[in-house]
């Protein structure tokens, strides 16, 4: 082995580089990006989670001084993490909580100050509680805990109080049960732009899509068979991974599994329009590679799949909502864990939807025929 002629080698590689001014950028570029998302996603604690306070108690009189343990509790309710609204009735609060308005409702009974005082009976504050989420309902319980003792440490008094937990969905939810969904859409939306986005770029670097281009084929026409072809094998893949989460993991599926498929669908749909719209950036596959940081990355960090979207910072918090597979995923959590079906969810069917139009669109117009 010589070594001038591996230089020689090294030295057409950097020259190469030196040619195509995208490489060097993304090669830097990509790592800062990822490190950024990490960083600052997973950065925050869970915060403005709407919940409801139905507080009934009367409040006692104790050596002439009157009191009020509910209010004292409440008071004491951290107002960063929970976002607090008040109601009359218990029945309306669980049916917000039943809706998804709120995620849970802290009722307290009409005599509870003078139960806890005068230990007539135990205090008992009732929490109804969406379970759906539990990186998100576990820090609600663990907060209204936190208020209560620290209630009953300021009057030294070490009254029986508990918490009668009324959990309206995934009582029985395990991990997985809340985990499968994301990592159904994510996969979904993964595998359907990688193979989308390597195949498109293929056909241009073959020619075969300047080939299909001078055919009577219109623009419309070749961008819906791709959406047909990539939609059909990306629900495909998920009806195959639910299979395999119901009968080998014992995914728990409370609502239409067919609704769940809808959703899905419609997310193939819209990853590989964003594919093909990403091919038309990309000269060759090496190229198209490097542009999945800044589609996965986000996805995977930011979509709800892993993190709760209550725990991203508020001021990145909306770009969650620009990213498709966050509808994806809340829809299939509704769909599987709540029960849900399209009446509930419609307003992720939109947002899918209109994600697909616009980037078939995009697409569409990025392939216009060449002079």
């Amino acid at each position: 082995m010589k070594i001038y002629r591996c230089l020689a080698v090294t030295k057409r590689v950097f020259r190469d580089l030196k040619n195509d001014r995208r490489t060097p950028a993304l090669m830097f570029l990509a790592p800062l990006f990822a490190m950024f998302v990490f960083g600052v996603a997973f950065s925050g604690d869970v915060k403005d989670v709407p919940v409801i306070v139905v507080n009934a108690d009367e409040g006692s009189t104790a050596q002439g001084v009157w009191i009020s343990l509910s209010e004292e509790i409440i008071s004491q309710l951290d107002r960063q993490m929970l976002d607090i609204t008040t109601l009359k009735s218990a029945d309306e609060a669980r049916n917000d909580v039943e809706h998804g308005r709120a995620l849970a409702a802290i009722v307290f009974p009409e005599h509870f100050t003078q139960e806890v005082i005068t230990a007539s009976f135990p205090g008992e504050i009732q929490v109804i509680i969406d379970r759906s989420n539990p990186n998100v309902a576990n820090p609600v319980l663990k907060s209204i805990t936190a208020a209560m003792t620290g209630t009953m440490q300021e009057i030294g008094q070490e009254a029986p109080i508990t918490i009668h937990e009324d959990s309206i969905f995934g009582k029985n939810a395990s991990f997985m049960d809340y985990f499968f969904p994301g990592i159904l859409s994510f996969v979904a939306y993964l595998l359907t732009i990688l193979l989308t986005l390597i195949t498109f770029v293929g056909e241009r670097v073959s020619g075969t899509l300047d080939r299909l281009l001078a055919t009577p084929l219109r623009e419309s026409e070749i961008v819906t068979g791709y959406a047909l072809a990539f939609g059909l094998l990306g629900t495909l893949q998920s009806a195959f991974l639910l299979t395999v989460g119901v009968l080998v993991f014992k995914v728990t599926v409370v609502g239409n599994v067919a609704v769940a498929f809808v959703v899905i669908a419609l997310l193939a749909v819209v990853s590989q329009s964003l594919g093909i719209l990403l091919s038309g950036l990309a000269k060759r596959e090496v190229q198209a590679i490097q542009f999945f940081p800044f589609v996965v990355l986000p996805a995977f960090l930011l979509s709800g799949i892993f993190w709760p979207i209550e725990a991203i910072p508020s001021w990145l918090r909306p770009a969650s909502y620009m990213i498709p597979p966050t509808y994806a995923v809340d829809a299939c959590r509704d769909v599987m864990l709540r029960g849900w079906g399209l009446e509930k969810i419609w307003i992720d069917i939109v947002a899918l939807v209109g994600f697909a139009s616009l980037f078939l669109m995009i697409a569409v117009l990025s392939l216009r025929r060449r002079d």
